[in-house]
């Protein structure tokens, strides 16, 4: 088994240019989709500052993944999932306090020293921004396209339209958008409210000439199991979110299959 990613299909990035909008929940909850899918897939959290993974796939604080030779990390396995995160090598109270060359090395090692194996698609949960972490995912690995989250509300579309913005001076296409917190359903009289505001994700979408992937609710039920360790895409399997996640999945599948092979992109720092 190689380790690194010479043998994996696509990797795709989750991100949102916002902390806040929920992108490491959808993040884990594509992943556990699309494994469902029969696909093999893998999930690396990038976010190295603040790592949530471990935590929304059920992994218990301390437990680290097998080194073998001495320098290659295994996945952790949850979920049908391969997962690697910063926080399977620190514990929940340790904060990373490092500077941005630091914080970059940490993910080019878990880049390059994971032993992924024959993966479909690997989805790398990003921070957020558009910094150090951004630019050393793009030179290091061939994505193969990006998925943006995004909540309606216009301050998160502000950093979502940077995102995408962002992938597209390094030559990575937008595979489509997640508008998560959508609408609110009172669960006593069924009202749906729009808390965030409506259509500023379809609207950013249209504008870029993005599809909407899927369209989440803001939901107790979501809350709950994320912080349960347990994603609803997997203890709800027939219920309308994990449908909405496995259709996302699948037609981010569908997308890369039929575009051609990913490059490795060219870094402009000009305007």
């Amino acid at each position: 088994m190689s380790q690194g990613v010479g043998a994996v299909k696509y990797i795709v990035a989750v991100a949102s240019g916002k902390g806040g909008v929920g992108k490491s929940t959808v993040s884990a909850n594509l992943a556990v989709a699309a494994a469902q899918l029969g696909y093999q897939v893998g999930l690396l959290d990038a976010d190295i500052y603040g790592p949530s993974q471990a935590r929304l796939l059920g992994i218990a604080d301390g437990v680290m993944p097998d080194v073998i030779e001495e320098k290659f990390f295994i996945p952790i396995e949850a979920h049908g999932v391969s997962a690697m995160s910063m926080a399977f090598l620190t514990r929940e109270k340790t904060p990373m306090v490092w500077r941005g060359p630091m914080a970059s090395g940490a993910l080019q090692q878990m880049i390059e020293s994971t032993r992924w194996g024959e993966l479909d698609v690997l989805f790398v949960d990003m921070p957020p921004g558009t910094g150090d972490i951004q630019l050393t995912l793009s030179q290091r690995t061939r994505l193969a396209g990006a998925v943006v989250v995004t909540t309606p509300q216009d301050i998160a579309l502000i950093d979502a339209r940077r995102a995408i913005e962002m992938f597209q001076k390094v030559s990575v296409p937008i595979v489509g958008m997640v508008q998560n917190m959508a609408i609110h359903t009172c669960s006593n009289c069924g009202h749906e409210d729009p808390v965030f505001g409506s259509d500023g994700g379809q609207t950013l979408a249209n504008e870029y000439e993005a599809p909407i992937l899927a369209n989440i609710p803001l939901s107790r039920v979501i809350r709950e199991t994320s912080d349960a360790g347990a994603p609803i895409s997997a203890v709800d399997k027939d219920g309308s979110v994990a449908a909405a996640y496995r259709e996302a999945a699948a037609a981010v599948m569908a997308t890369l299959s039929g575009s051609e092979a990913p490059r490795a992109p060219t870094i402009s720092m000009t305007e």
